[in-house]
C-alpha cells in the first residue's frame, strides 16, 4: 500500500477510499498509534532528512529553510488532538498536507525526495524502540542492584536450597540471590546486544533500493543517534531481526524473572515463612481481618507472564511473512510491541520496589536449613576423606543411617547410627569419633567448607558479589553512554538546522 502513493481514484464501480469499514478496523486506529508513539521521530526524521538534502545540493539552501521552518512551526498538540476523518492515509500524509499548507507544494514536494515511506516507517520503529529496550535494560540493572545489596547483607544467612522443589541442601540467601544477579545481568547483556541492532539507521533505502540522488545516510544517522547503518538497503526495509532480537531479549529476561518471583511468593506463605513483603506492597482481604496478601508479587508475577506473551506474539506475527516490504510487520504490529514493554517495565519497576523494603526471617531460614537431613551429601564427603573409603560406599553408609532415623532426626542421632550400621555396611567400624560425624552435619560449616569458585562459602560469595558490582559499573557506563546518545542528538538537529536558517553575511 505504501508503494503507491496517496490512495488511488475511486472508479464508478468502486467505494470511494476510505472504504467506512477499513477507516474503522485500521485506518483509524493506525492513526491514533502513530501519533501515540511516532510524531515527535516522523518530525526529527523530515528535520534530519532535509538537511542532508541542503548538506548534499540536492536542494537549494532556501527551500530548506523554508521547509525547516514549517516542521519547526507545526502545532504538535493540535496534531495530537486531530482525530482520523478519512482525508488522508496516515499521519505521514496528514503531517505532509500541513507542511504543504505552510511551505508550498514545491518546498514540502522537494522534501520528500530520495526517501520513502518505507524507511521513514523503519526509521522511526527503529527510533522509538531503541528508548523502550534501553528503559528496560536500565531498570533491568536496577532489580539486580536491589538484590546485590539484599545479597550483600546476607552473606552468612544460611536456607536451604531445593531441587525438585523439595529441601536439598544447605546454602546462603546471599548465594541464592547471586544466582539471580547473573541472570539478570545475562539479560543486561541480551538487551544491550537487541540496541545494537536496533540502533542502525535505515534512513536511505528509500522504497528498498536506494536512490540515484547522492544522499548521504552517515550524516542522517548520525543527527538521529544511530550507531551507524542498516546497510543493505533491501535488508533495510525487509529484515524483522531487529524487532525480533527485542522481543526474544524481552521473553527470557520475563521467564527467569517470573521464576524468581514464583519463589518468592512461596517464601511468603505461612509454611515457609521466609519474606515479609512491607505493608506498602500487601493487600488485606474484605473478609478475613487477619490476611496480609502479598498480591505485589502476584501483580510482577502476571505482568511479567503479559510480557512474555506479547513477546511470543512479536515472533509468531513476523513469522511466514515474506521477506520485503509487507504491512504485516509494520504500523499493526508495533503496538503490540510497545505493550510488551510497558508491562515488561511494570514488572521489573513493581520487582525492584518490592524487594528493596522486604524483611527476611533468617532464624526460620536457618532452622529449616537444620533440618530435614539437608547436610547428609557432607557427611558422605567427610566419611570419604576422614575414611577413606569410596563416594559410592560413603553414599550408601549415611542413605542407611538417614533411613534408620527415620522422622526422629537430630545430628547425634544420625552419627549414632551411622556408627552402628558400619560393620556391617563397611565391614569395619569407623575409625573417627562421632564428634565428626556431628560437625559434618552443621548447616554453617556444611556453607563454609564449600569455598570452591561460585560456592555458597561467605569468602566465595563476597568475591561473586565484587565481580558483579564490576560488571554493574561497565553497565551503568553502557547506559548513561547511550542514555546521553538519545538525549543529545536533537541538539544536533537543532544546531544544524540553526546554521542553514541563520542569514548570510
Amino acid at each position: 500500500m505504501k508503494d503507491a502513493g496517496r490512495p488511488p481514484l475511486s472508479s464508478p464501480t468502486s467505494e470511494r477510499f476510505p472504504a467506512p469499514v477499513y477507516s474503522e478496523t485500521v485506518l483509524a486506529v493506525n492513526f491514533e498509534d502513530a501519533k501515540k508513539h511516532f510524531l515527535a521521530a516522523l518530525l526529527e526524521i523530515h528535520a534530519a532528512h532535509t538537511l542532508m538534502l541542503s548538506r548534499q545540493g540536492i536542494i537549494p539552501e532556501s527551500d530548506a529553510r523554508v521547509c525547516l521552518a514549517a516542521i519547526e512551526g507545526l502545532d504538535r498538540g493540535a496534531i495530537l488532538a486531530a482525530r482520523y476523518d478519512g482525508r488522508c492515509e496516515d499521519l505521514f500524509f496528514y503531517v505532509q498536507d500541513l507542511l504543504v499548507q505552510m511551505c508550498g507544494e514545491d518546498a514540502a514536494g522537494k522534501m520528500h525526495t530520495a526517501r520513502s515511506r518505507n524507511d521513514i516507517d523503519l526509521t522511526l520503529y527503529r527510533m522509538q524502540l531503541r528508548l523502550e529496550v534501553l528503559r528496560i535494560a536500565e531498570e533491568t540493572a536496577q532489580g539486580r542492584q536491589v538484590l546485590m545489596e539484599l545479597a550483600e547483607a546476607h552473606t552468612d544467612t544460611v536456607m536451604p536450597a531445593h531441587t525438585h522443589t523439595q529441601p536439598a541442601q544447605p546454602t546462603t540467601l546471599a548465594h541464592y540471590l547471586l544466582g539471580a544477579v547473573e541472570f539478570l545481568g545475562r539479560d543486561v547483556q541480551r538487551l544491550r546486544a537487541a540496541f545494537a541492532t536496533i540502533n542502525r539507521s535505515p534512513l536511505g533505502a528509500c522504497a528498498i533500493t536506494t536512490t540515484g540522488f547522492p544522499i548521504h545516510r552517515e550524516y542522517t544517522a548520525r543527527l538521529l543517534g544511530f550507531d551507524g547503518l542498516q546497510e543493505n538497503s533491501y535488508g533495510a526495509i525487509a529484515a524483522t531481526d531487529y524487532v525480533c532480537e527485542a522481543a526474544t531479549s524481552i521473553a527470557v529476561l520475563m521467564v527467569s524473572l517470573s521464576k524468581l518471583v514464583q519463589d518468592l511468593l512461596l517464601w511468603c506463605t505461612e509454611e515457609f515463612h521466609f519474606l515479609r513483603l512491607s505493608d506498602a506492597y500487601v493487600q488485606t482481604s474484605s473478609i478475613m481481618p487477619q490476611k496480609r496478601n502479598p498480591v505485589a508479587l502476584e501483580h510482577t508475577r502476571i505482568l511479567a507472564s503479559k510480557a512474555f506473551s506479547q513477546a511470543q506474539a512479536v515472533l509468531v506475527c513476523a513469522h511466514n511473512t515474506p521477506f520485503g516490504d509487507i504491512v504485516d510487520s509494520e504500523d499493526d504490529l508495533q503496538p503490540l510491541v510497545f505493550s510488551m514493554c510497558a508491562d515488561a517495565s511494570r514488572a521489573l519497576r513493581l520487582f525492584a520496589g518490592l524487594m528493596s523494603h522486604a524483611e527476611v526471617d533468617r532464624e526460620q531460614m536457618r532452622r529449616r536449613a537444620s533440618g530435614s537431613f539437608l547436610t547428609a551429601t557432607e557427611l558422605a564427603d567427610t566419611l570419604v576423606r576422614e575414611e577413606g573409603i569410596s563416594f559410592l560406599a560413603a553414599h550408601r553408609l549415611v542413605a542407611a543411617a538417614v533411613q534408620a532415623t527415620g522422622r526422629e532426626y537430630s545430628p547425634e542421632r544420625v552419627a549414632a547410627e551411622l556408627e552402628r550400621l558400619a560393620p556391617e555396611t563397611l565391614g569395619r567400624a569407623l575409625r573417627k569419633r562421632s564428634e565428626v560425624w556431628v560437625r559434618a552435619l552443621d548447616p554453617e560449616y556444611f556453607v563454609r567448607i564449600r569455598n570452591i569458585a561460585g560456592g555458597p562459602a561467605p569468602e566465595t560469595v563476597k568475591a561473586q558479589i565484587a565481580g558483579a558490582k564490576k560488571d554493574q559499573a561497565e553497565a551503568h557506563e553502557w547506559l548513561a553512554a547511550k542514555r546521553a546518545l538519545l538525549e543529545n542528538y536533537p541538539h544536533l538537529i537543532r544546531d544544524a538546522a540553526a546554521a542553514v536558517q541563520k542569514p548570510a553575511g
